[in-house]
């Protein structure tokens, strides 16, 4: 187990002062979250694009609660010292009650950290609810994921000057109802540094450029894990699938040819117990 300190609150907002780029990273499983507080992630993100990347599905709406809960049940052990940002899925946080009944879970059976909900003026009056509760609380705004269906798929959001300021608008909503942190998704790079620079909480960004106080992309897309698609914002630092296709495919030519398992990577026996063994095979037979 790593003796890492696990990130705060306070240092995660001190951020935005300090000067200090947090790296997130959304990670869906243990051993992807092992890996993430080995490298020393900030702050390890239980993201429902698990609904994705780990069970097929082509958006992140089939998501749901059991789903997340489980999934991050599993980041917080294989991350135990690295800070988790349970994302709430589509629809459960769309009332109050439904908000803080789910956000709770998260907290308390999941041993997140913090809560994500998406949205901004909107959701304003959701998010105060849970950070009035006590739950620490962060927000995401522009390509909202839940509203995909209202944009007619994946759009970059705040293209001109007036959905930009729309995007302010949100952003001052969520700072107002006392949320930690927000994020960034698919704005102009320019406008999201503008938007960073009127806020005094930090926000992460992907697919927003550097102009963010901190970054976040998905462990299976940066490590060439999940490869359906990349989206543009998708730097990949590793090829993990193009790795274990290899690997895959060597194991079955070495079982086809009968190489493997070979004596080091098989258990023996003394010689008196397998003949003693093949003696009572043959007793047996005579019966």
């Amino acid at each position: 187990m790593s003796d890492r300190k696990k990130r705060t609150i306070q240092e995660i907002r001190d951020s935005k002062t300090s000067g200090e780029k947090m790296v997130y990273t959304s990670v869906p499983d243990y051993t992807s979250a092992q890996w993430a507080e080995a490298a020393g992630v900030d702050v390890v993100v239980v993201g429902d694009s698990l609904a994705m990347i780990a069970h097929g599905h082509s958006s992140t709406i089939p998501a749901t609660m059991e789903m997340m809960i489980l999934h991050a049940q599993a980041v917080r052990r294989g991350a135990p010292n690295t800070f988790s940002l349970g994302c709430m899925p589509y629809q459960s946080y769309n009332t109050v009650d439904r908000a803080l009944a789910n956000a709770t879970r998260f907290m308390a059976e999941a041993g997140c950290d913090a809560v994500k909900p998406q949205g901004g003026k909107s959701q304003a009056h959701i998010l105060k609810a849970l950070v009035d509760a006590g739950i620490p609380t962060a927000s995401h705004i522009g390509m909202a994921p839940h509203r995909v269906a209202m944009y007619g798929g994946f759009k970059i959001q705040g293209k001109t000057a007036e959905s930009a300021m729309e995007i302010l608008e949100d952003a001052f909503a969520i700072q107002d109802a006392g949320c930690f942190m927000l994020e960034f998704e698919a704005v102009p790079a320019p406008i999201a540094a503008l938007i960073s620079a009127e806020l005094e909480i930090p926000t992460i960004g992907i697919g927003a450029g550097a102009g963010t106080d901190g970054q976040i992309l998905l462990s299976y897309d940066l490590l060439g894990v999940f490869t359906d698609f990349k989206p543009k914002f998708t730097k990949r630092f590793a090829n993990l699938t193009e790795v274990a296709v290899n690997g895959l495919q060597q194991y079955v030519k070495e079982v086809k040819e009968g190489s493997f398992p070979d004596d080091d990577h098989s258990y023996g026996a003394s010689p008196h117990v397998v003949d003693a063994f093949q003696n009572m095979i043959e007793k047996r037979r005579q019966i």
